[in-house]
């Protein structure tokens, strides 16, 4: 059997939070694709549409672009434990 290793790539990425900040952030990484956040649910909670579907954040989940510029989630722990933060300037 082959190994492989995941190539290094870079990512945008914003952490759902219960702000306008992290609401205005992620529709801009959006790129225009729909997302509604749904005060009526307690905690609020963000849909993302994503190549398998529309799925639902919660706050404190990652939104991520990927290198096609498709959104996913990834929640937090999963999160700490797959990506380190880099400085861009």
């Amino acid at each position: 059997m082959a190994k492989y290793r995941k190539k290094p790539v870079e990512i945008e990425v914003v952490k759902f939070e219960d702000t306008t900040e992290s609401i205005s952030a992620i529709s801009e990484l959006s790129h225009g694709k729909l997302i509604r956040v749904d005060y009526r649910q307690k905690p609020v909670v963000m849909y993302i549409p994503t190549l398998e579907g529309v799925m639902t954040a919660q706050v404190g989940d990652y939104i991520i672009r990927g290198i096609e510029g498709e959104l996913y989630l990834c929640k937090p722990d999963i999160f700490e434990k797959t990506y380190e933060r880099i400085d861009v300037e």
